[in-house]
Parts: C-alpha cells; structure tokens; sequence
C-alpha cells in the first residue's frame, strides 16, 4: 500500500508543478498581450516537465550537490523542451514557441538563454517539492549540500 501512495503523491506533485508553470505561463503571455500563443500542448509539456523535476528531486542521493540535481534537472527539461518542439513546431507546425530570434538556438525550439532559467529554477522547485513530500509522507528529513560527498555524513 506504502508503493501505491508513493505513486500517487508523486503523481499529485509533479501536477501541481506542472499546473503552476502553465498558469505561470498563461499570465505571462496574457499580460504581454499574447494570449493567442497559449496552447494546450504547454500544459501537456509543463505536467511532464513537473514529472522530470519530481522524480529528480525523489531519486538523486542527498550527497548529490543542490547544484548538481538543479543542472541535471536544467538540462533534462531543456532536452523535454527541445523533443516536444521539434513535434509540435517543426513536425506538425502548429507555432507554439519560436527561439530562433535568440542567439544560440537550436532550431529555434531550445536555447541557452532558457536552458539556463530553467537550471536556476530547478533547484528551489526541487527543494520545495522534497520538503512537500516530507511533510505528507514524512521519513528522512531533506537535507542538501554543496559538494560531492562519497558517502552520506548524518
């Protein structure tokens, strides 16, 4: 029963993530007056980017540097972002997002510029989503460091 409420809590986590990046998204588009350019397709992009930084912040070792989870988790979402744009942007043309005005771009679905924001919000996100799993599951309190370590030190 304990392995059925796991998968349900990180259901609910990573749909929670998800959800708050597409609102995030949605404001931001309606605020510069682009309301058109929301798709449900970023919806269906922001749940399964809330599934990667979920399952990244679950699964990496604590020994791992904040750091460390927070570029893995940056680049792991880069490279989600960079699949699902050559679907929906290059293959099927629907226009969702276009990146290609920025320098470094590739293809015009990812860029460097992005790839970084998401590095730099990767780690409070995974942070916040390791403090909620405690708090409903409780376990081992979450704890992180800054450098490699070989082995866990209590």
């Amino acid at each position: 029963m304990r392995k059925a409420g796991d998968v349900i809590l990180s259901g609910l986590l990573a749909c929670f993530v998800g959800t708050a990046y597409f609102l995030c998204e949605v404001a931001y588009k309606t605020i510069r007056g682009h309301p058109e350019g929301i798709s449900w397709t970023m919806l269906v992009l922001a749940l399964l980017l809330g599934i990667i930084m979920e399952r990244m912040g679950a699964e990496l070792p604590w020994r791992c540097p904040i750091w460390a989870q927070s570029i893995l988790c940056g680049f792991a979402i880069t490279a989600a972002e960079f699949a699902a744009g050559c679907i929906v942007n290059l293959w099927l043309g629907w226009g969702v997002w276009d990146y290609s005005h920025l320098t470094g771009n590739v293809l015009g679905q990812a860029c460097p510029q992005f790839a970084a924001l998401w590095c730099a919000a990767s780690g409070p996100v995974i942070v916040g989503l390791d403090w909620m799993r405690y708090a409903v599951r409780g376990g081992e309190r979450p704890r992180y460091c800054w450098k490699w370590r070989t082995a866990d030190v209590h």
